[in-house]
Order: structure tokens, then C-alpha cells, then sequence
């Protein structure tokens, strides 16, 4: 289930989610995502906990970092600002980023991935 609303997340900000979208992509009752997740925001913040952990980390340990960003990317500029605990994290991915490589190649590598979104 959060790798599935990792995957949504990915796909649009948080406000052009609803929890309505989530409860359909999911296949689970709205009830049972509050139970578990507190709320919206607790789903976001697990799902892109997970996205770090499982996706990320990974590709950047074997140096394949051309996919698994745009959750990453959408958290960094969408969510960082207004909400701290995503800030948090995104700090620390950045950081481990700039340590595997140097901050001028995650600057160029997140920049050509931002670019990739737009449409042409």
C-alpha cells in the first residue's frame, strides 16, 4: 500500500491529491487509511519515507539515478517549504547526495530531472 501511494505522490502534488484518490488507487476505505495513517499527511510522510529507503538510498548506493527522483523532486519544492518534517528528510537525502557525488552533480543531476518532467 505505500509503495502504491509513493507512486501517486509521485505523480502529482499533494494538494492535486485527495484523500478520495487515495482511498480509490489504494483499493482500502477511507477509515482504515486514517487508522493507519492518522490522516493524509501521515501517508505522504511514511510513503516518502519508504521512497528514500527503498528507492533512493539504493540508487544512489549503485549509481543508477536516473529514475526514482520525482517523488523526491515534487517533496523538495511542493511540500519542504510549509512542513518541516519533509524538509528534514529531503535535507538529509540531498546531503547523502552531495556526499556520494559533490553539490555542483546533484545540482545537475536534479536540475536535468526537473527538466525531464516538463512537458516538450
Amino acid at each position: 500500500m505505500v509503495a502504491s501511494a509513493a507512486a501517486l505522490f509521485a505523480s502529482r502534488a499533494y494538494d492535486g491529491i485527495s484523500v478520495d484518490d487515495l482511498v480509490n488507487h489504494l483499493g482500502v476505505h477511507r477509515n482504515s487509511l486514517y487508522q493507519t495513517f492518522g490522516s493524509k499527511r501521515g501517508l505522504y510522510l511514511t510513503a516518502l519515507r519508504w521512497h528514500l529507503t527503498e528507492q533512493v538510498r539504493p540508487a544512489l548506493q549503485s549509481g543508477t539515478l536516473t529514475e526514482h527522483l520525482d517523488f523526491l523532486l515534487l517533496a523538495a519544492v511542493d511540500r519542504a517549504p510549509d512542513d518541516p518534517e519533509v524538509a528534514t528528510e529531503i535535507t538529509e537525502i540531498l546531503a547523502e547526495f552531495d556526499k556520494a557525488m559533490s553539490p555542483a552533480a546533484t545540482a545537475s543531476l536534479l536540475g536535468e530531472k526537473l527538466r525531464a518532467r516538463l512537458p516538450r
